[in-house]
């Protein structure tokens, strides 16, 4: 089963927390996609996408929807005073150079080493890889939203990823709909657990080693 409306949005406003005035972001599809609802009024960015936006707003309320304005999955999206339009290849020309300050992604599996595997399921349709491998290797720093485990109750941060990998050791911090771990140089550290979900819980449903922070102690 997927998450429900308000675990992922839970996610999203968690992911929000780690963006600050001045950066520029870029977020992949599903639950990264309504991060820009849950800043601060105050809070300005300019969200990036790889279709050739940058300076995207929060997702439109329903019949306000611009069919010319939308991210790189081709959903609808805002836009904030200021923005401008370019060509894909410009909008990956800005990603290979190191500009953006964070990309926010979804993932299959995480690695307790970092590793990100979040482009295909062997044997499986997928639409393509996107900007996933520039993403991961050039943004300053990497963050994945995503469910803790998969339709099977399989844990999705593992010892080692059993798919694809996508780029190795990229990852900075990984947020699921039970908890918060930072990537450290020796593997996983626990940070945050979320609202009403125990330690055991989380020890119960994750694969990988961690070690946990002065915070959960």
């Amino acid at each position: 089963m997927g998450m429900g409306g308000n675990i992922r949005n839970l996610i999203a406003k968690r992911a929000a927390q780690e963006i600050e005035n001045g950066m520029v972001v870029n977020l992949g599809i599903g639950i990264p996609s309504l991060v820009p609802n849950h800043l601060p009024e105050n809070t300005h960015v300019f969200f990036q996408a790889e279709n050739g936006v940058l300076g995207m707003g929060s997702t439109p309320l329903t019949g306000e929807e611009d069919e010319n304005l939308c991210n790189a999955a081709g959903f609808p999206v805002s836009i904030q005073p200021g923005a401008s339009y370019f060509d894909s290849a410009l909008a990956f020309g800005m990603i290979r150079r190191g500009k953006l300050d964070i990309t926010i992604l979804g993932s299959l599996q995480v690695s307790e080493q970092g590793d990100l595997a979040n482009w295909i399921v062997p044997g499986k349709r997928v639409p393509g890889m996107g900007g996933a491998m520039e993403l991961s290797q050039k943004a300053k720093k990497v963050i994945v939203l995503m469910s803790h485990t998969d339709k099977y109750g399989q844990s999705k941060v593992v010892k080692t990823c059993s798919l694809p990998v996508t780029t190795p050791n990229c990852v900075d911090l990984i947020i699921t709909d039970l908890a918060v771990f930072e990537v450290k140089k020796d593997g996983l550290m626990l940070s945050e657990l979320m609202p009403g979900v125990s330690l055991e819980q989380v020890k119960e449903k994750t694969e990988a080693s961690f070690t946990l922070s002065p915070a959960i102690l």
